[in-house]
């Protein structure tokens, strides 16, 4: 449960995770302004009921920063968005 100060580019071989878990997003009024904070949540063959495993908050920095991790990533996303009136 943190708040993230800093992304960067971690090089060791990494490989995909056997499991899928949801994600829960909120936004949070704090006073250095807004968070965006994300919660994941146990998987499903998880033996206890679901609860909260990680959370991260993101202030407006360091989603910028994570906005162009993405798109640098996934090079035309957001060109498919429909983004609404």
């Amino acid at each position: 449960m943190a708040k993230i100060k800093e992304f960067f580019r971690v090089t060791k071989t990494a490989g995909p995770h056997p499991t899928e878990v949801e994600c829960g997003y909120q936004v949070i009024q704090a006073d250095e302004g807004i968070l965006l904070q994300l919660s994941t949540y146990g998987s499903d063959g998880r033996q206890s009921e679901k609860k909260t495993s990680q959370t991260l908050q993101l202030d407006r920095e360091r989603a910028a920063e994570l906005l162009r991790i993405l798109t640098n990533t996934f090079p035309g996303l957001g060109e498919d968005v429909v983004r609404p009136a």
